[in-house]
């Protein structure tokens, strides 16, 4: 059985197999524990039965409670499993309250190659989602490369939509021009008139976003 847990300082050493991927953003390690320090329930792990991390993702802010095959647990109190991810998903929760911006942010969600097509990032995304409701978000939002269309369309079968384009947002290497990304957002109860998804008529650049 798949099991989600809450990512720890270990896992830093073991989630190789996922971020060698080439769409994944790999970041620094002060990165990653600062997302561990300031929203680890937002920094979940899953892995397999024989202990492979499937994935990940990391979003901002939040409370913990986790439906894993339809049951509800506390991920603090899973024992971990020895020795590969599945998948992980990294992120966080901020804007203002005042202005209705207060929402959810998919920093990164990441599965393994190997155990793709099983519904996994769509099980994360859903848990990022209940989370920013609990925590009163308005919306859940996400940058995805314009170039990576197979996400894009997973985050719109998701309910997500395109709400702006970030110019040269992605910066590249080896000469190549920077890549653009789409802003997604997917709105939630809190906003009733589905406002935070209206779609920006222009394209904006990274200094533009707050």
């Amino acid at each position: 059985m798949t099991t989600l847990r809450a990512f720890t300082c270990d896992d830093l050493f073991r989630f190789n197999n996922i971020n060698l991927d080439p769409l994944t953003e790999t970041y620094g390690i002060p990165f990653y524990l600062q997302y561990l320090a300031h929203w680890p329930e937002y920094f979940v792990v899953a892995e397999a039965p024989g202990g492979e991390l499937m994935g990940y993702k990391f979003v901002h802010s939040c409370s913990l409670s986790y439906r894993v095959e339809g049951k509800s647990c506390d991920p603090t109190s899973i024992p971990p499993v020895v020795e590969l991810f599945l998948f992980v998903v990294m992120g966080k929760a901020e804007g203002s309250v005042a202005r209705e911006e207060w929402h959810g942010h998919v920093t990164a969600l990441s599965v393994a190659t190997e155990f793709r097509r099983l519904g996994l990032a769509a099980k994360l995304m859903e848990l990022l989602e209940e989370i920013s409701e609990r925590k009163g978000g308005f919306f859940v939002d996400l940058f995805v490369r314009v170039s990576n269309q197979v996400a894009v369309s997973m985050y719109k079968q998701l309910g997500y939509s395109v709400y702006r384009t970030v110019i040269e947002y992605y910066s590249a290497s080896n000469g190549e021009p920077d890549e653009d990304a789409y802003d997604m957002r997917k709105a939630l109860s809190r906003d009733t008139e589905k406002k935070s998804i209206i779609p920006l008529p222009h394209p904006v650049r990274p200094e533009d976003i707050e």
